[in-house]
């Protein structure tokens, strides 16, 4: 598995071991028969709420990089991002058994990933470390920067320039807005599925995204003209 740097985060056979050990008995749990989700799906997640250990890790392998990059794209900060997957994992292990298949496995991960990331975002600003939260450089890895080998370098510094301007100007959006964006624009996301990963309705999801996209073009347009 090969995540950004942090030996710590990924020493999957220690994360695992030190949740079994925490882990007294593991009660029965009912076959799982839904039509909402696939089979494989299903699959998995029975047998992680059975308590399979090997389950368990290909449920992280499946999912780590996507929380890592959600989590680094709404905190901004690459440590906070890997110390919120580790308790976005221990939360879904913990809560599995519970889970009806009310959506995608994946969009339930999603969910429990911004409600983590959302309370560390208050934590944050309780101790006065404010907004000042900027999303990390998503356009760098995803490639929609012109590499430096096949662009003139006043290209690639203006490209440069845009990704820093785009990255502060998401930075300066409410926490709420800043998530529809980024599992809208980056994950690519469906309204339905943003709508359940926030708890709100999709005529919700719509208003943040179109409130978010306007603060953004005045942003940019501002930066743009200084």
């Amino acid at each position: 598995m090969v995540l950004p740097s942090r030996q710590v985060f990924w020493n999957l056979g220690d994360f695992l071991g030190s949740m079994f050990g925490n882990m007294i008995s593991v009660k029965h749990v009912r076959t799982i028969d839904w039509p909402e989700i696939a089979g494989r799906e299903a699959a998995l997640v029975q047998r992680c709420a059975s308590g399979d250990e090997v389950a368990f890790a290909e449920l992280v392998t499946e999912h780590q990089r996507m929380v890592v990059q959600l989590a680094l794209n709404l905190l901004g900060d690459r440590e906070e991002a890997l110390d919120l997957s580790q308790e976005v994992f221990l939360r879904v292990f913990r809560t599995i058994p519970r889970f009806r298949g009310q959506s995608s496995l994946k969009t339930w991960i999603y969910r429990i990933a911004v409600n983590q990331a959302r309370n560390r975002h208050r934590f944050w600003r309780r101790r006065r470390r404010g907004d000042q939260v900027p999303l990390d450089v998503h356009i760098a890895e995803h490639g929609e920067l012109l590499s430096s080998h096949t662009s003139r370098p006043d290209r690639v510094f203006a490209q440069q320039e845009l990704a820093a301007r785009l990255e502060r100007a998401l930075a300066s959006l409410p926490f709420d807005q800043r998530t529809a964006i980024v599992l809208r624009e980056v994950d690519g996301l469906s309204y339905d599925e943003i709508a359940y990963s926030l708890g709100v309705a999709v005529g919700t999801v719509k208003s943040r995204l179109t409130r978010a996209r306007q603060t953004l073009r005045v942003t940019l347009r501002e930066a743009r003209v200084s």
